[in-house]
């Protein structure tokens, strides 16, 4: 089988090198292509040498035409409005679209998914990282086994991240909210302040946290009157995230069009 041409979006961001690095380390990948906005100051460097890399060869564009002439897959960690546009050249093009967008809204969750009905094969996900994936599960099941315990979600990302709750954490309170058969939008608290009374009863609280370089903190506390559980995840790495999104990649080559998760690729659902 021939190797998988990739266009990486967003190429001179964190995880836009990071991507790169990885379709570099995986056999049956290829950078096919590299894009960024337009008058991004990365358009015109080799991907490869920006990525910290030999040279690859590949400049970045800020050409979309051109960037996804020819290629397979796009892997794409930017923006909910640019993640849509994208989602839906995936689909007149019948592309492999990979998404770790995070922020998005519902109306942009909703394009996605129409552009995975329309013949784009999309993996969606807040993480691709195999050991959020797995805490996904731990804290659904913990969420089930403890009705009574509250349940509070602290997250901490850099002082560059744009949104919050983060997407990891949006998705371990959906983890807990179907644990205990809730809908989440009608059973967290986003904010605290001032005079707040009495912690509601049901509820999944959210907590956010941003600083420095941290690349990715979660926990999850499960509080009960006489003792608490702690379910914790550190990411030391972006590589990591990267190393899901080929995975994911190189899965839904051989899938039919529609929207996945990690889950899906991992074999967890």
């Amino acid at each position: 089988m021939s190797d998988l041409k990739v266009a990486v979006a967003g190429a001179g961001g964190r995880m836009g090198g990071a991507n790169i690095r990885a379709i570099a380390a995986t056999p049956g990948l290829v950078l096919q292509s590299a894009f960024d906005r337009s008058g991004a100051p990365v358009i015109g460097r080799d991907a490869g040498e920006l990525s910290g890399l030999d040279a690859l060869g590949v400049a970045i564009t800020d050409n979309l035409d051109a960037a996804l002439a020819g290629a397979e897959v796009i892997i794409d960690f930017t923006a909910p409005a640019n993640s849509v546009l994208l989602a839906r050249e995936a689909a007149r093009r019948g592309l492999v679209h990979i998404v770790g967008t995070t922020g998005c809204s519902e109306a942009d969750e909703a394009a996605i998914a129409e552009a995975a009905a329309d013949g784009a094969r999309i993996v969606k996900a807040g993480n691709f990282s195999l050991g959020v994936n797995l805490l996904l599960g731990l804290v659904r099941q913990a969420a089930a086994a403890l009705p009574g315990f509250d349940i509070e979600i602290l997250e901490m990302h850099h002082n560059k991240k744009v949104d919050a709750p983060s997407g990891t954490a949006l998705m371990l309170g959906e983890a807990a909210a179907r644990g205990r058969n809730v809908d989440l939008g009608t059973h967290s608290v986003r904010v605290r302040d001032g005079h707040t009374g009495p912690r509601q009863a049901g509820t999944i609280g959210f907590a956010t946290l941003r600083g420095g370089n941290v690349i990715g903190e979660h926990k999850v506390i499960l509080a009960g009157p006489s003792e608490r559980i702690e379910l914790n995840h550190i990411a030391d790495n972006r590589a990591l995230f990267a190393e899901g999104a080929v995975r994911a990649a190189l899965w839904a080559r051989d899938q039919r069009p529609g929207l996945y998760s990690m889950a899906d690729v991992l074999g967890f659902n």
